[in-house]
């Protein structure tokens, strides 16, 4: 196990909202997996995470609310910081972006980039509500969305179809403060310089061997040319920019993404603090005197890689050249280290669904608590997370995970061994003597599992971790099945007493190998063994037995035993059943449309969600303009400027045409290759994101929201009617 300095990181939620399963799929489960794994097996590790509570969609909640942004900050804080807890989530500091700690550590960074020349300020006209007195951030721009009509698409995004927008690209824009048509008018702002960076970071994402989702990503954005990013705003709500910078300050705040992952940095500070050690922080962002270089893994979801693979990074670059021309004794040759690994998650779906909030299609963390212990769902969880593409989250699955493999293989291995030993040996731990093959099999595979499984962690093959975990279990069953004590404990006592005594064995060391991904089991487990000295999961430390030891004999022959009892309880059809329905009453309610009934009053059997409304009629001569033509995707890759299109070679038989669809979020670009679709081939050109699309792709949009592709067998050219 490496000995550097191990500081980990997952993507600070945002202060708008409660906790659900999709969240905690994607970065915070999975972090907490990897650092438990890490703090048994003796790793120098720490783990910070936090509520982000700036940016302007909180302005607009506390604005819709009629309340204050620190008020909807408190209260969701509050509520992401105990349903962290109650899913036994163990940050070592859990902080939040308003506190003091990180204003002054966000503007001390700026400040010192600024000074150093690091930004370039540029003045641009920006759109500005008269009637507020107010710049309008992307977000407090609302209009119709020019590429599907919807007419309430903010200026950063259309939330109906995903397109990437701007607020120019709106038809008919006003401001959600005071519904006042925007002018424009100039500000300044201050720019990080990605495009003169570009070499520098390509450079260094060269070096990386990532997870192919993460690299495909930032390597796209990198082959479109990096544009400079503005890293203020004009908002009344965030980190005011430092006063004693060159330029007018006033009325404008850190934009959210400088702010934000310096978040990182500022609650390790405080983290430090607690620990009653201030300065050391640094040995887990900078560069140690004798040349030790900390290690940074960030967990996010595959919708941050752009901000933490690319502009944080170059925002750490900026400030260790601002360091270096300081040449101050605060930081005399103390870079900040850049992320050794950023490992990704793709998005999780629920019950075959995009997961929705606004239609009411999530399950939150604390109804999911209030209904079922923590483990079964961090297993559950673990089990399918998205590694590598987005996974589906069902009750059906839930239950099956639970009761065949944590309860049917887990549960009952541990429970036969117990309750033999219980029996039959005296409720204590039998000499092991003359012990055959299969025996010795048994605990060749039981020593091996910590070095496996923990390889599996250190490379963040999460999915594996726990089925190797789970397999050691198996096994486990399979060698009582071998060796039958049942039947030996008539013909050949001690051949009983060595199975026994070897399936304590594994017993105990599953106790350690399942702490990572379900503490409570395992700390259950424990107590049925009366297995003392564990080292703690919670908190870095090397006192007591870690990870390594799983492998070898814990129990001492003539070893006391607890009381056996259920390890893990089934999940009944029941309680499975009460959450589809909540899901199902959740969803219809927040549907504009009630649910149709028959004639004797009972629900029509027809899907909770309604269809769409049919658009206004037209007549044919409205209808056969369109030249709708078959066409053949020959290449498809993210936008390099937009993170929700998608950018295409669509082959027409005549000729290719490069065609932007705002689909990223929901289809993956290696899965449309060589498909046959339809195209309207006479929409004419458009420019997005600075690429210009020449054509539109039909989709068809389930009512959960899901796009598909509208495919056909006809041949390239082919005219639609």
């Amino acid at each position: 196990m490496p000995d550097r300095p191990l500081l980990v990181t997952s993507a600070l939620p945002y202060a708008n909202g409660p906790l659900h399963l999709g969240h905690l799929a994607g970065a915070y489960l999975p972090a907490d997996l990897y650092v438990r794994q890490q703090r048994l097996a003796g790793r120098d590790v720490v783990w910070v995470c936090g509520s982000d509570e700036h940016g302007a969609a909180i302005a607009i909640r506390a604005r819709q609310e009629e309340t204050s942004p620190q008020a909807i900050v408190d209260r969701y804080h509050a509520e992401l910081k105990e349903a962290f807890a109650g899913f036994g989530i163990a940050f070592d500091v859990y902080g939040r972006t308003t506190s003091q700690t990180h204003r002054e550590t966000s503007q001390s960074l700026f400040r010192s980039i600024e000074a150093a020349g690091g930004f370039v300020r540029q003045t641009s006209t920006q759109l500005y509500d008269p009637e507020a007195g107010l710049f309008l951030a992307d977000r407090f721009v609302v209009g119709t969305c020019p590429v599907c009509g919807y007419d309430k698409a903010y200026g950063d995004q259309c939330e109906n179809c995903g397109s990437t927008l701007a607020p120019d690209d709106l038809i008919e824009p006003s401001s959600t403060l005071s519904g006042a048509r925007p002018e424009r008018r100039e500000t300044t702002h201050w720019f990080l310089p990605l495009g003169e960076m570009q070499p520098q970071l390509a450079e260094w994402i060269g070096t990386k061997e990532w997870k192919p989702n993460v690299l495909g990503q930032v390597r796209s954005w990198l082959d479109g040319g990096l544009s400079d990013r503005a890293m203020t705003r004009d908002l009344d709500w965030g980190v005011p920019v430092p006063p004693g910078v060159d330029g007018e300050t006033d009325g404008k705040v850190l934009y959210v993404w400088f702010d934000a992952p310096i978040g990182y940095v500022s609650m390790t500070k405080e983290w430090a603090e607690a620990e009653g050690d201030a300065e050391r922080w640094r040995r887990y962002w900078q560069v140690h005197p004798d040349g030790t270089e900390p290690e940074l893994v960030h967990f996010i979801g595959k919708d941050n890689i752009v901000f933490h693979c690319l502009v944080f990074p170059a925002t750490l670059m900026a400030a260790n050249r601002a360091a270096d021309a300081a040449g101050n004794a605060a930081q005399p040759d103390r870079p900040f280290v850049l992320p050794s690994n950023v490992p990704a998650n793709e998005f999780l779906n629920l019950e075959g669904r995009k997961l929705s909030t606004s239609r009411g299609w999530a399950v939150w963390a604390d109804e999911a608590l209030a209904a079922f212990d923590a483990d079964p769902l961090r297993y559950a969880l673990a089990v399918g997370l998205p590694e590598t593409k987005d996974a589906d989250f069902t009750w059906a699955d839930f239950q099956n995970r639970v009761n065949s493999e944590l309860a049917d293989v887990v549960g009952n291995f541990c429970n036969r061994a117990l309750t033999f030993a219980e029996r039959f040996c005296d409720n204590a731990v039998p000499e092991l003597v003359g012990p055959s093959d299969a025996d010795r099999q048994m605990l060749a595979a039981l020593a091996a599992a910590p070095a496996e499984i923990g390889r599996a962690y250190q490379d963040v093959r999460l999915r594996d971790a726990v089925a190797q975990t789970v397999q050691i279990a198996r096994l486990g069953n399979q060698y009582l099945q071998e060796t039958e004590p049942w039947k030996t404990r008539k013909t050949d006592e001690q051949a009983m007493r060595n199975t026994i005594a070897v399936a304590l064995q594994v017993c105990a060391g599953l106790g350690i190998l399942l702490e990572p991904v379900v503490p409570g089991v395992a700390g259950r487990l424990r107590e049925m063994l009366n297995l003392e000295g564990v080292r703690s999961s919670e908190r870095a430390g090397t006192d007591g037995l870690g990870w390594d030891d799983a492998g070898r004999p814990l129990l001492e022959p003539g070893h006391a035993l607890g009381t056996p009892g259920i390890l893990v309880e089934k999940v009944e059809d029941e309680a499975v059943e009460a959450q589809r329905e909540l899901l199902r009453t959740r969803a219809a309610n927040a549907s504009p449309e009630s649910p149709t009934t028959t004639a004797s009053g009972a629900e029509a059997a027809e899907p909770e969600t309604p269809y769409a409304p049919l658009a206004d009629e037209i007549v044919f001569d409205q209808f056969a303009p369109l030249d709708m033509r078959v066409g053949r995707i020959v290449a498809a890759e993210p936008h390099p400027n937009a993170d929700k299109l998608l950018r295409f070679d669509v082959d027409l038989g005549f000729e290719t045409r490069q065609v932007l669809s705002g689909v990223r979020e929901h289809l993956a670009p290696e899965d449309l290759l060589g498909q046959r679709v339809v195209v309207v081939a006479n929409l004419k050109p458009r420019t997005i994101r600075g690429l210009e699309s020449n054509g539109m792709i039909l989709f068809a949009e389930d009512r959960d929201g899901r796009l598909l592709l509208v495919t056909t067998d006809g041949e390239p050219g082919a005219i639609v009617k």
